[in-house]
């Protein structure tokens, strides 16, 4: 007998859990794209955004993924032949490098790999080195997504002075907006860029570029920029048009509109918490499921742990068979572990991830984790005992 009737729960680290009145908010017919309420909305839109990035840059707006994200902001500041460093600690890191690479940068991959986060003293080695400040760009992701590794923004900013570099801070907070807490202006990022499908719950389809005024700089001294990448127009328009270089997603930002009003209600501090709470519940079922059996969290230190995404490890094939349980049998989606092992290589069957972002609540969390249980149980994957104990005390001492 199935248990999976009822909604389904996608537990993946984005796309997250839609609100209904996010939905709702989509749910209309196409508005006048040349006058009315969708421009002023839009304009609304801006400014709010910018509340939650914690920045008083600006902000452009793409039709597009993350993906589009990284190369839209590397596009208005790194020109071919341009140097940037990446201090990668998942797959992320190393694809935001790659995207560089395919646009003619020389890039300095510092690898840490899949478990650790990165190492202030070696980054601020090599800036020192780089005594002809031929890096540009240092590419930073905050949360990467594959690893669920949290890296410190405020202390690359910190490394980076001290070496006396000048080169751009730019951020990747694509799993982290709205669910970690990023501090832009304080915590002196340049460029940030970020999605609208995980803490921002909005379907997938908008990415987004943010930017202080030194970043405006460089790209005033680019050599050229693509039309459609570059981001002064588009956070800046003459025309309306302008904004998307082209007809508006008209849809997304009435789902975003409601979205931030519900952030914004909830307030961000708010919403980090409940993310922090709601991954130290996580953190202590996985923990106790860990000390009698193969699960083990990714990252160790609980300090560089996302409050948005668990990476985990089974081995053999044991992350495969649960997710497929949980799916088949209580209606649970977790996430594959993406990024952990090499394409072909059975590994892979041992990883998966849990997301936990965006419009959550104890009962969603709580069933997850049950249902993980029951799924252990089932498959007869060795356990420690008092797991959901452990996340219900967790959630009980706030």
């Amino acid at each position: 007998m199935s248990l999976d009737r009822g909604r389904h729960y996608l537990a993946i680290p984005g796309p997250s859990v839609m609100p209904d009145a996010v939905l709702q908010a989509m749910h209309r017919p196409a508005p006048n794209i040349y006058a009315g309420e969708l421009i002023d909305m839009t304009h609304s839109l801006l400014p709010d955004l910018c509340r939650v990035a914690r920045t008083e840059g600006q902000v452009a707006i793409y039709i597009g993924n993350g993906h589009a994200a990284w190369e839209a902001a590397l596009a208005n500041v790194v020109a071919p032949g341009d140097r940037v460093l990446v201090p990668a600690t998942g797959r992320f890191g190393i694809g935001w490098g790659e995207m560089a690479e395919g646009l003619g940068a020389t890039v300095d991959l510092m690898d840490h790999g899949k478990r650790t986060p990165m190492d202030m003293e070696k980054i601020e080695e090599a800036l020192r080195a780089d005594t002809e400040h031929r890096i540009k760009a240092v590419l930073a992701v905050h949360v990467d997504t594959a690893t669920s590794i949290r890296n410190d923004i405020a202390a690359l900013r910190r490394a980076m002075d001290a070496a006396g570099h000048p080169a751009l801070l730019m951020a990747d907070c694509i799993a982290s907006l709205a669910c970690d807490p990023f501090e832009m202006d304080a915590w002196g990022a340049d460029v940030m860029v970020a999605g609208c499908q995980k803490g921002l719950m909005v379907p997938p389809g908008l990415a987004f570029v943010f930017f202080n005024d030194r970043a405006a700089r460089v790209r005033a001294d680019m050599p050229r920029v693509s039309r459609y990448w570059d981001w002064t127009p588009r956070a800046n328009p003459e025309i309306y048009y302008q904004h998307f270089c082209g007809t508006a997603p008209t849809h997304h930002l009435y789902g975003l509109r409601t979205a931030l009003d519900m952030l914004l209600d909830e307030g961000i501090e708010a919403v980090w918490d409940r993310h922090a709470l709601f991954a130290r519940a996580i953190h202590a079922a996985c923990e106790t499921w860990a000390a009698d059996g193969p699960m083990e969290l990714n990252v160790a230190d609980p300090a560089f742990r996302s409050n948005a995404v668990t990476a985990l490890r089974l081995g053999e094939d044991r992350a495969t068979r649960l997710r497929n349980w949980t799916e088949t049998n209580a209606g649970v989606t977790l996430g594959i572990g993406l990024g952990m092992a090499e394409p072909g290589d059975p590994a892979w069957h041992g990883f998966f991830r849990l997301g936990h972002m965006g419009h959550l609540n104890a009962g969603m969390v709580l069933g997850m984790l049950g249902s993980i249980e029951a799924g252990l149980d089932a498959l007869d994957i060795p356990r420690g005992r008092g797991a959901l104990d452990a996340a219900t005390r967790a959630l009980a001492e706030g």
